[in-house]
């Protein structure tokens, strides 16, 4: 069964007036009406996570794709402490109205969970970006991941500076799993194309003034400064190198997507800055040539109209709700054949194109990813 990534725009439209029935709980019965419980395990700073969780659940719910299944979502906040996350997870996991869980931007709490997830058997969707979310996968096996992988972002990031003719490079990164398991593998493919690693430092993903460290990065001149941070130290990273007088080029992360439009006071500092990540932010040039296409193109449309812009990151949350529904549409919402149809799922989502298997539960694949540019303050595709 193909779930609503067809929806048309008056099914859309409609999605506004059922919100209050996609919070009703799950053990309220509305005639013959089976509730299908999502628990989400987010952290204060996943706004937009949850917008697009609620938003695509409200849509698959107005579509009546899943008959007389109805999808709930049921939020916990953990403050992105991995005890609290444990907790929200267990909690989920012990409460048999919950079919599976999607977690948020923790990546720590993740990892400190797995045991917990592959214990209690609840099948899991990670919007973490670490590749320790999913690996090793004999001891993941609940656990699936949706976003950039490390070693599909440095691909795109090194084959970028050997075509710009780089030579040396410096690499900012966020000191945590994410950070450091891409600083490892930038370093590796940087060396392996013969371009030299000036300096790489860490900062802590908290930091709020990160300029010496970018100075100290800038003051070996490096032809371009590799940025692989959260999107509000990225943007810190380009007014700080602009404001050393840096003159090479400014690469950013997957990580560092953030909102469509770059915030005002970094717009000319982060100009001509590239960006490895999917196509959902630089939408408008997509030309919509597939269904797929145009599918995303409504999607960005619809989250747009309901919160006024767009995070590039929504599109995760989005197909995440859609794995999930896809398998309850299926198999309903036992847990372990959910998690047998979520292993090898395969289908071209709002993020691209998605495959899992039982040996990668890490699936949007390096085809999703592009080469984007800033440029008047918001993201375009690289020509």
């Amino acid at each position: 069964m193909r779930l609503p990534r067809r929806l048309t725009a008056s099914v859309v439209a409609s999605t506004l007036v059922v919100t209050a029935l996609a919070g009703c709980d799950s053990d309220t019965e509305s005639g013959d009406i089976t509730d299908i419980v999502i628990g989400a395990d987010l952290a204060s700073g996943d706004l937009a996570y949850s917008r697009a969780l609620q938003l695509r659940v409200d849509q698959v719910n107005a579509s009546g794709v899943l008959g007389n299944r109805r999808l709930v979502l049921r939020t916990q906040e953990n403050r992105s402490d991995p005890t609290v996350s444990l907790r929200n997870v267990t909690g989920f996991a012990r409460d048999p109205a919950v079919a599976a869980v999607i977690m948020g931007s923790c990546d720590t709490c993740v990892v400190n969970a797995a045991k917990t997830i592959n214990d209690l058997r609840i099948p899991t969707i990670a919007l973490s970006a670490a590749d320790e979310v999913t690996s090793p996968v004999e001891s993941r096996r609940y656990i699936f991941k949706l976003g950039p992988n490390s070693t599909d972002s440095s691909s795109a990031l090194v084959a970028e500076l050997i075509r710009k003719k780089a030579k040396t490079a410096s690499l900012l990164y966020s000191d945590d799993l994410y950070g450091r398991g891409g600083r490892t593998k930038m370093v590796r493919k940087l060396e392996d194309a013969g371009i030299d690693v000036k300096a790489s430092l860490g900062v802590k993903p908290t930091a709020t003034d990160i300029t010496q460290a970018v100075g100290t990065l800038t003051d070996a001149d490096p032809d371009a400064l590799v940025v692989w941070t959260g999107a509000d130290q990225a943007t810190l990273a380009a007014t700080s190198a602009k404001a050393a007088a840096f003159t090479g080029d400014v690469y950013f992360d997957a990580a560092a997507a953030g909102d469509l439009f770059i915030p005002r006071a970094a717009a000319a500092a982060t100009d001509k800055t590239t960006m490895v990540f999917t196509q959902i932010l630089a939408i408008d040039d997509v030309i919509a040539t597939t269904p797929a296409k145009a599918t995303r193109k409504q999607w960005f449309r619809d989250y747009t109209s309901r919160y006024g812009s767009y995070s590039g990151v929504a599109s995760f949350a989005a197909d995440a709700v859609d794995l999930i529904s896809e398998a309850v549409g299926k198999v309903g919402g036992d847990r372990q054949r959910l998690r047998d149809v979520l292993e090898t799922s395969q289908t071209d989502g709002l993020s691209g194109p998605i495959r899992l298997t039982p040996d990668n539960h890490s699936g949007l694949m390096p085809q999703a990813l592009t080469l984007l540019v800033a440029r008047s303050g918001r993201w375009r595709l690289l020509s």
